[in-house]
């Protein structure tokens, strides 16, 4: 089945503002649910930038479609890096192109920052996801351990 392209009006920018991140906060309350509230989106958003996190929005119109939040990281396992905290697609858009165009665009943001890789987490059961990484060129190279903390 042949899907839609997105239409030439798509626009890919940075969220610097707090009024295109409220614009935003639907969109990552997809990605992330336990996310409530708009304001606390907005505050969260601020103290994270402090610490080198951007927000990227593949715009249709007035719409956020796409959405990646990001950061240039320095670690020993992966040197300087661009890791991407939040990737997601609208529901109702996925599968139009936004999503692949976006990833093309953090790629060439990655590249002009510095950094030779890009790195991202997603959950085993994020099957989808995983199909759409590796068809973007990603492949899965470590697990992620953790555990919950009182």
């Amino acid at each position: 089945m042949n899907m839609p392209i997105a239409k030439v009006s798509e626009d890919i920018r940075y969220v610097d503002d707090s009024v295109d991140v409220a614009a935003c906060f639907g969109l990552m309350r997809q990605l992330r649910p336990h996310l409530t509230d708009v304001n606390e989106f907005i505050v969260r958003w601020r103290r994270q930038q402090a610490a080198g996190y951007r927000l990227m929005a593949a715009w249709d119109q007035d719409r956020p479609v796409a959405l990646a939040g990001f950061r240039v990281q320095d670690n020993l396992v992966h040197g300087v890096h661009f890791y991407v905290d939040d990737l997601v697609t609208d529901e109702s858009a996925r599968s139009g192109g936004y999503g692949a165009r976006l990833m093309d665009r953090l790629k060439n943001e990655a590249r002009a920052l510095g950094c030779t890789k890009l790195v991202l987490d997603t959950p085993l059961t994020n099957v989808l996801g995983h199909r759409f990484y590796y068809r973007n060129g990603l492949l899965a190279s470590a697990l992620r351990f953790n555990i919950v903390l009182d």
